[in-house]
């Protein structure tokens, strides 16, 4: 699975590793992202999503219902 987060769409970002002597190479950002499960009480089940801290923030704060009916709209398979 890529490292793209589920709820927010985060992914890698790209730039610069800057040395002492200012030799700049590529390097990346990751986000950071959590393998976390949730109990969905709708449907009685486990889900297990891959989702960075504000997703983890987006969920407490708008519910796992709505969250997860989001993203069944936009096509993701929960």
């Amino acid at each position: 699975m890529a490292r793209v987060c589920q709820i927010t769409g985060k992914k890698p970002l790209t730039g610069n590793r800057v040395s002492h002597s200012n030799i700049k190479t590529k390097r990346r950002f990751l986000p950071n992202l959590q393998t976390k499960r949730f109990f969905f009480t709708e449907e009685n089940r486990w889900i297990t999503l891959k989702v960075s801290t504000e997703g983890i923030r987006t969920i407490n704060k708008n519910g796992l219902a709505s969250v997860v009916k989001n993203l069944r709209a936009q096509g993701e398979k929960i």
